[in-house]
């Protein structure tokens, strides 16, 4: 792929992004797409397979992008407590930049057809699975007392998506002081102990 395919591409996934966000992904055709980008819809195929492919295009880079930043987050640190609070903080983070995302993907599930469905479902599941294994690391180490880790990673993975909801960048509260404010917030929930 040239550079000029490639930063095409991306431009239509941008787009694709936006409509889905803004009309819902049903109501979003390849013409609104093409229209919003410049090309005629028989021109877009050149770039992309279908909607489809664009829907698990945003949707699978949504959620191996909160993997790899869960990872990166707790990769250099043993202690329960750090690796939650940076967890939680790069959680947060992910959300209030990337609102469209995670608008997109927490409604637009329905709209994937299998197996791409399935494979979001999964990776969505892994994500959850590394907070618990968190939480219940925590709560072995009696740092957190909490009587059910999975509750618990629902409740800081649902804070952490409410912060696409009503975050803006010129809002009364930055990013630092909402990411420092929900990390603890989580804390809280889990009881911790320093």
């Amino acid at each position: 792929m040239t550079t000029a395919t490639t930063a095409r591409t991306a431009e239509i996934r941008a787009a694709a992004l936006e409509l889905f966000t803004r009309l819902g992904y049903a109501a979003t055709t390849m013409a609104d797409i093409g229209a919003a980008v410049g090309v005629r819809g028989p021109s877009l195929y050149k770039h992309v397979a279908s909607k489809q492919d664009l829907l698990v295009q945003i949707m699978t880079g949504t959620m191996d992008a909160l993997l790899d930043a869960h990872r990166a987050a707790v990769a250099t640190t043993t202690d329960p407590v750090e690796r939650l609070r940076r967890s939680v903080d790069a959680h947060v983070r992910y959300h209030a930049r990337h609102r469209m995302e995670a608008f997109v993907g927490t409604r637009e599930i329905r709209s994937l057809v299998e197996p791409h469905r399935a494979a979001v479902l999964a990776r969505r599941a892994d994500y959850e699975a590394g907070f618990r294994a968190l939480i219940t690391d925590g709560v072995d180490a009696g740092r957190f007392t909490v009587a059910s880790p999975r509750l618990a990673s629902y409740a800081i993975l649902d804070l952490g998506m409410g912060v696409a909801v009503w975050f803006r960048e010129d809002g009364e509260l930055d990013e630092n002081a909402v990411a420092w404010q929900y990390t603890e917030f989580a804390l809280r929930l889990l009881g911790a102990v320093a």
